[in-house]
């Protein structure tokens, strides 16, 4: 009970956040609306668009091998992908990302704290990506001048992280020299830390190999070409009327709300971007919301069968790979001891 509250300070503000907009879309929508709306979409689309949703999952695993340089089986890393956005959908703190990073090392041998940089990068580049759809799709919405300065300071913000890491990548003892320099102090952050340390930048070596970088963008792009297109049919099923410079808004809004503090899954925050992004363009919030809950289930519903198979594979529960990561994350427990029997 003790560890769960001093865990509020983390998870409440998320939790505040998701309830308020949880309640604001169930002040605003008409839920015979939504319902109408459900039972007239064009389920021809949306079955196009849940067979778009396997194919994104496959090719984000690509996306993922080829950052870690073709080192584990495709299989392994399909499967961690899967099982890694399944955890984000159910537990807190984003621990998906950490536990497809623990979930891989276990399968293929290779260091956490080399796998780990790997999803830092994805991510960034994610946001890059994200934030050039939402400037693109803001030049079609009217008076958002403000909002558009908002959407080329966090790709700049982002693009400079890329730069920074590959700063690091590219002076790599030079970084160790100065965290041994200023950690000297403390033996034990010294030791542990110097070895992550060597292991992350180590990692972030994909950013100064360019065939590799090159591969990895190629992929990356072709990730968020199969979103669009995906998010695209599910909005065409909803509103014939759709247009496809709607979709760089409506994902770009989709990407930055899951980033915002929430429950897991981004319940809440997720719905209400695809609704409020859509509602600009139809004035239509009870459809709108039909949409962003067709995503919502297309999201449960490929990590749910990918991450579900994976962790049948491997003997796991959702709660025992939660007791693990826990014990990761306060570093509770040595390597060997997190292998612990899933409860």
């Amino acid at each position: 009970m003790s560890q769960f509250f001093r865990d509020s300070k983390r998870w409440l503000p998320g939790a505040l956040i998701s309830i308020a907009l949880i309640a604001a879309i169930l002040y605003f929508v008409d839920f015979q609306t939504m319902w109408n709306a459900i039972r007239a979409a064009d389920y021809r689309l949306l079955a196009g668009s849940a067979v778009l949703s396997f194919v994104w999952i496959a090719n984000r695993a690509k996306v993922w091998q080829t950052l870690l340089r073709d080192k584990p089986k495709y299989m392994d890393v399909l499967f961690a992908e899967g099982e890694g956005y399944l955890l984000n959908a159910f537990l807190p703190f984003r621990l998906g990302e950490i536990g497809r990073a623990f979930l891989l090392g276990r399968k293929s041998g290779m260091a956490f704290s080399e796998i780990l940089p790997t999803i830092v990068i994805e991510r960034v580049v994610d946001l890059v990506f994200s934030a050039a759809f939402l400037i693109i799709g803001l030049t079609y919405v009217s008076d958002t001048q403000g909002s558009e300065k908002i959407g080329y300071i966090i790709g700049g913000l982002m693009l400079f992280g890329i730069v920074m890491m590959y700063v690091l990548a590219r002076n790599r003892q030079w970084a160790l020299d100065v965290f041994h320099k200023f950690s000297q102090r403390w033996p034990a952050v010294q030791k542990f830390g110097g070895s992550f340390l060597e292991s992350f930048l180590s990692g972030l070596g994909v950013l100064t190999d360019g065939w590799l970088f090159l591969r990895f963008m190629f992929w990356m792009t072709l990730n968020w070409s199969l979103a669009l297109v995906s998010y695209f049919l599910i909005t065409r099923a909803f509103f014939p009327q759709a247009q496809p410079y709607w979709i760089f808004f409506v994902l770009g809004a989709a990407a930055f709300g899951g980033a915002v503090p929430a429950l897991p899954g981004g319940v809440g925050t997720f719905e209400g971007a695809i609704s409020g992004a859509l509602f600009i363009f139809t004035k239509d919030q009870s459809t709108s919301l039909a949409v962003a809950l067709t995503a919502r289930l297309y999201n449960y519903l490929n990590s749910g069968v990918i991450g579900g198979i994976g962790l049948m594979r491997e003997g796991q529960t959702l709660s025992g790979i939660y007791h693990q990561l826990m014990n990761l994350r306060n570093n509770e427990k040595t390597e060997d001891k997190l292998d612990v029997p899933p409860v």
